[in-house]
This record gives structure tokens, sequence and C-alpha cells, in this order.
């Protein structure tokens, strides 16, 4: 597909709300199940988290994509800026272990040709989904679907059993991955 066929996604960095977002892997591959690539993720929240200054609301690792609640702290944010921080570590690396673990199959599938350019791709192109949300009552039920999305896809029968997700924090749970911030944003 030529850039000029790339989905495009509109931003809106407006002080006050929060962002639903969502990301998938490269033609929507399964890349995220094993616990060393779920784990590059978590890195890689938390780091955001801490740079970009964003209140951690809900999250789920799911094995081809990822679903984010954010509320920025400040003013001054770029969700596009969020979502580059989010992504290219763990795209990196993924490429540093496949090429350092003879991954050559999965590392060829994964890499882009366009004439002469060769682009390793672990996220699919384009920037996701990101849906503003500034109605605080709202985020919960964002949350409760970001939560169910393991329970829908019949990975586990209740949200909290699902590792890679806030659900088990939200439901008392100290073992967890991460810990969330107050809803109360």
């Amino acid at each position: 597909m030529d850039a000029s066929h790339r989905k495009t996604r509109r931003t809106f960095n407006e002080p006050g709300h929060a962002h639903h977002l969502t990301f998938s892997c490269y033609q929507r591959l399964p890349l995220l199940v094993r616990d060393r690539t779920r784990l590059w993720v978590i890195e890689a929240i938390r780091t955001v988290r801490t740079r970009h200054n964003v209140s951690l609301l809900a999250y789920v690792i799911m094995p081809e994509h990822v679903h984010l609640l954010v509320w920025p702290r400040q003013k001054g944010y770029r969700v596009e800026r969020l979502l580059y921080d989010l992504k290219r570590p763990v795209s990196i690396k993924a490429r540093r272990f496949l090429e350092d673990n003879d991954g050559g199959d999965l590392l060829s599938r994964l890499t882009v040709v366009r004439g002469r350019t060769r682009t390793f791709r672990f996220w699919q192109a384009g920037g996701g989904f990101d849906r503003n949300l500034v109605d605080r009552r709202s985020l919960r039920c964002v949350a409760e679907y970001i939560h169910g999305n393991p329970v829908r896809r019949g990975l586990v029968t209740s949200p909290q059993d699902w590792p890679w997700s806030s659900a088990a924090f939200w439901n008392g749970r100290t073992d967890v991955p991460l810990d969330m911030d107050s809803m109360d944003v």
C-alpha cells in the first residue's frame, strides 16, 4: 500500500480529555503472545507514564493489539508522541531479539520493502485508534470494555483472570504488572 492510501487518524490533544488508545501488531499478527514481549510493552507503558506525565487508568495487552486508557496531566501533550514512545522501544527490542535468535522467517515477514528501503514493522502502520473522552463518567465504561476483551475472545472467563490487564488491580489484587492511577482525575 503506498503512502497515499495509508489510513490517517486525527488526534485531538485537548487538555482535560482522557484518551482511549488502541494499536495493533503488523497485519494483526499475534506478536504479543509471549510474556517477554508483553513485558516490553509494560516497560514502555511505565516509561511513557513518567516521561509524558500521564495517568494510567486501564490497559489490556491482547495477542495482537493493545488498549490503553490514559489521562494526560499536562496541557501541552501530543498523542502522536505518546504512541511513538510506546511503540518504538517494543519494535526495537523485537527486531534485536529476532536478529540475535535466528528469527529469520518472522524477521522477513515483518520487513516491508519499498523500492530500496527496508522497514521493520512490529506495529501496524498508522496511528491506530484514539478516542477522546470528555465525560469522566465514561471512563469506567471504557475501562470495562478494555477489560472485557480477553473474555469476549474466550481467553479467560473473568476479566481479572487475564494477567496482562488492569482488571485484577481494579478488583483489589496487588500482584499486578502495573498499578493504576485513580479514576477520579
